[in-house]
């Protein structure tokens, strides 16, 4: 089994995470009697504002199947997993957080639930509210409701960052995944059976969120635009929509005319459909031009991540030497 963490703000939480996964990689046996271990912790280095650089460095000395992967710059928690699950060797693939909110020992827990359900993908599914507030919950539910009803498949409301997968299925994944790609929905694309497994989420540990309103958002219209053309379908709908109420609103103008019933004074009615109109069409604009952008970042070979090396051991890690 390999254990993938993406690490952007590690430095307070990140050798407590390994302190409870160091017992699983001895041979653990699940409550409904598989054996796995633990074979190697993938930290992968999403260059954070903290020093997680040096708790990576001193974590993969202490512990031998603690492996740091070191990306060029940030890309993100996604592109840093499929970094993650590219460099994995593992049968299954588990990733989790850094923050300590998921618990390692409920691994065996999801094993069991793979292997009863013979599913490909495993996500932890809260038995508890999530430690984030109140408003953060609301809007979470909200975006994968939303999700949901935009992609046409009820996965979108059980995607969690705590995952189980085949292995195969994860370096796959990784190996055709496009820059700007949900890493969820690229799951969904090619698992057989997806299911989820009961799970108590913890507090986080002792550091903010690495999460923005600004990176929620880009986050949740990220998973919207990779669902699909789902998304252009609404607008042609919206387009239809607004041809028939304005087809409607002429005709009941007409009609009253007609009867006398008002005196036609134009500029509010015309002031109001140009409003309606210009505001639909840009919105709809905006959405082609997102997709538009994401086809084009792909066909210039705008990679989802690059893996580098330690930038400790190459030139940027040199020490200038003392003059004779």
């Amino acid at each position: 089994m390999s254990i993938v963490i993406p690490v952007y703000q590690g430095e307070r939480t990140l050798t407590g995470v390994l302190d409870e996964i160091e017992p699983l990689t001895r041979l653990s046996i699940t409550p409904d009697g598989y054996s796995f271990q633990v074979e190697e912790v993938l930290l992968v280095f999403d260059h954070g504002p903290d020093d997680s650089a040096s708790i990576i460095r001193s974590i993969t000395e202490r512990f031998p199947f603690a492996r740091g992967i070191w990306l060029s710059k940030n890309f993100g928690q996604h592109a840093a997993t499929l970094a993650g699950m590219a460099s994995s060797g593992g049968d299954w693939i588990v990733t989790l957080d850094e923050d300590g909110q998921h618990d390692p020992r409920a691994i065996g827990g999801m094993l069991d639930t793979a292997m009863r359900e013979q599913a490909s993908v495993v996500y932890a599914k809260p038995t508890n509210p999530a430690p984030h507030g109140p408003v953060r919950n609301a809007a979470s539910k909200t975006a994968k409701y939303l999700l949901t009803k935009l992609s046409g498949t009820g996965a979108a409301a059980d995607y969690q960052s705590y995952r189980l997968m085949l292995g195969n299925i994860g370096r796959s994944v990784a190996a055709y995944a496009g820059s700007g790609v949900y890493l969820d929905v690229a799951i969904g694309w090619v698992a057989s059976r997806v299911t989820t497994s009961p799970v108590e989420l913890r507090e986080e540990g002792e550091r903010s969120s690495g999460y923005s309103a600004r990176r929620l958002f880009s986050h949740f219209w990220r998973m919207i635009l990779t669902t699909g053309t789902r998304g252009l379908r609404i607008v042609s709908g919206l387009g239809v929509v607004f041809a028939v109420i304005g087809v409607i609103f002429a005709v009941v103008i007409f009609i009253q005319r007609l009867a006398g019933d008002i005196a036609i004074q134009g500029w509010a009615s015309l002031s109001v459909l140009v409003l309606l109109s210009a505001g639909f069409i840009l919105f709809s604009l905006g959405i082609i031009a997102e997709y538009i952008g994401i086809n084009v970042n792909m066909a210039m070979g705008k990679p989802p991540y690059l893996i580098t090396t330690d930038p400790a051991d190459g030139p940027l890690g040199r020490t200038r030497k003392a003059a004779k």
